[in-house]
């Protein structure tokens, strides 16, 4: 579940299939779709770099050719003068700040968590920021073995490392300890977010060349998008300019400042790409310098309502002019579960007013989701709610900090966590785990699987969701084989919280059979000291190097086979 606030209506468009699909736009040099695009809802399209258009979509169009379409559709021509302008200054800036950078890749196998899977390459753009830094999208060095970065003009490539990384928010600082490279170098200033209809110009290392390119054209709305890397919904700029693979992590520039990063596009519309805004730039930013990490973005935990019903309003005694949103649900792990209460209508955040709709004023006659309030929180910064509980209104002050959904939404840059005991594998339910049953994978996982990681919330913090994932064939185990993708409830009669418990559970068993308590209500008996005997068969025989995963090996009394 996202972490951040979703409304009823968000989830479903979370989880049911659409017209639409989001690329994120690194660009490769292999037909492996990358990894950092899986982690999408299920109607976004997983392949980060195939069949975006060709390279003559990422150069800028002429006037003749805006004015033409302007004809066409009625309506002034979007490029002017004064936007070629831009787009020339823009290049000039770009010169000594924009950068490519060369990314060594391997992500984890979900389905053999014991196993890397194939060495790729891809290709994405960044910029320099004050402090000698570079900004790039988190999904350009995700799950990373090797970076260089290059910048224009020369043919050295140099090795950069990173020095923090933001999936929720889809960006990333590298650093480059070469002084060699920062030679002639200059940093961009960050601006403000752009009016809807002004020019902006992106630039990048697009597919189709390997020189810098800039695409021009202008911001089309500004709003909550779902983030495509983590599944996350952050404020984002829509644009129509022709943002492709390998733009990912290039700069957005109005007049002499960027207004966002460029990190995803709408691949079954034309020219509709999305950049990072700059309130969510300065929020990682700042998060990094405070805290050396990415911390999060803020949540209050909730699923809500619109109260735009007469009836409803009525119901829970909303007087006239009263306006704001239902509570469903609260997650057990926020703040607001201790303060607030289901069926609470919560009227205003920070003493800004709350509509039916659950928008909040932005800027000249713009409305945006008042989620967008709550995300721009500092980690552990209070806010004060005003809820109407049973016709009484109430000011309360609710304690926020990033939510972690019960099931992960991703797991970049770290190796799954398994344990196996006599063939048994076990593995702790991600959505990563879930991706593997093919783009689809909203309707070919196993339905129950599928319904908790998308609506089940955490009843205390550290609890894991733990399945048996396969089994490895053995005459211990022989009969269980079907017993698989069903979830782990019990070792002997304990409840178990997460994978560490459970191997805690094991390990330390003194009974003579070990009994295991599955969702269905099927159940596994093993003779506990014949099943630790033929582990270390299995493992050989199957060419598994460990019993566990890293992770657990200072966690539980295990070994390494």
């Amino acid at each position: 579940m996202n972490p951040l606030s979703l409304s009823h209506d968000s989830l479903l468009a979370f989880t049911e299939s659409g017209s639409a699909a989001t690329n994120v736009l690194t660009s490769s040099s292999s037909s492996t779709p990358l990894h950092s695009t899986s982690l999408a809802a299920p109607h976004l399209n997983h392949d980060s770099f195939a069949g975006q258009g060709s390279s003559d979509d990422v150069l800028p169009r002429s006037d003749d050719a805006a004015a033409k379409e302007g004809e066409d559709s009625a309506v002034l021509p979007r490029y002017s003068t004064t936007a070629a302008t831009d787009a020339n200054s823009a290049f000039e800036l770009a010169l000594d700040s924009v950068v490519k950078i060369f990314t060594v890749s391997s992500s984890p196998s979900y389905s053999l968590p014991w196993q890397n899977g194939f060495q790729r390459e891809s290709t994405g753009s960044g910029f320099v920021i004050p402090g000698k830094r570079i900004l790039t999208n988190a999904h350009v060095v995700a799950d990373h073995t090797f970076l260089l970065v290059r910048k224009h003009g020369s043919p050295t490539k140099y090795r950069a490392k990173v020095q923090a990384v933001g999936h929720e928010c889809d960006l990333a600082i590298l650093v480059v300890e070469n002084e060699e490279f920062w030679e002639g170098m200059d940093f961009l200033e960050l601006g403000e977010i752009p009016v809807l209809q002004e020019a902006v110009a992106v630039v990048g290392y697009p597919q189709g060349g390997d020189n810098i390119c800039v695409t021009k054209g202008v911001v089309s709305r500004v709003e909550l998008t779902q983030y495509v890397h983590a599944a996350t919904q952050l404020m984002a700029i829509q644009i129509d300019a022709a943002i492709n693979p390998g733009n990912s992590g290039g700069p957005a520039i109005m007049g002499k400042k960027v207004v966002g990063v460029a990190f995803q596009n709408l691949s079954d519309a034309e020219k509709i790409g999305h950049i990072i805004p700059v309130p969510v730039i300065k929020h990682f930013i700042a998060e990094v310098e405070e805290s050396g990490k990415c911390v999060g973005f803020c949540s209050l935990g909730l699923l809500w309502q619109p109260t735009e019903n007469v009836q409803l309003r009525n119901y829970f005694h909303m007087g006239p002019g009263m306006t704001g949103i239902l509570v469903s649900r609260i997650n057990p792990l926020s703040d607001a579960h201790r303060i607030l209460k289901k069926d609470d209508i919560i009227l205003a955040f920070d003493n800004v007013p709350i509509a039916n709709d659950g928008t909040v004023p932005f800027r000249n006659r713009e409305r945006i989701t008042f989620d967008h309030l709550v995300s721009m929180k500092k980690p552990h910064e209070t806010a004060e709610v005003r809820v109407l509980r049973n016709g009484e209104e109430y000011e309360l002050s609710v304690t926020l900090q990033p939510l972690q959904p019960f099931v992960p939404v991703h797991q970049f840059d770290k190796l799954p966590s398994y344990f196996i005991f006599a063939g048994l594998v076990f593995v702790p339910l991600t959505r990563p785990y879930l991706l593997a049953f093919g783009e689809d994978w909203y309707n070919t996982s196993p339905r129950p699987l599928c319904e908790r990681a998308l609506k089940e919330l955490p009843r205390k913090a550290g609890e894991q969701l733990i399945i048996l994932s396969q089994v490895l064939m053995d005459d211990i185990n022989a009969g269980y084989e079907k017993l698989v993708e069903l979830q782990v409830k019990k070792v002997n009669g304990v409840e178990i919280e997460n994978l560490k418990h459970l191997c805690q559970l094991v390990e330390n068993c003194s009974k003579e059979s070990l009994r295991f308590d599955l969702d269905e209500e099927r159940v596994v008996v093993l003779d506990y000291h014949l099943a630790k005997t033929s582990t270390t068969q299995i493992l050989k025989r199957c060419r598994i190097p460990s019993v566990m995963s890293t992770d657990l090996m200072d966690e539980c009394n295990g070994h390494e086979a």
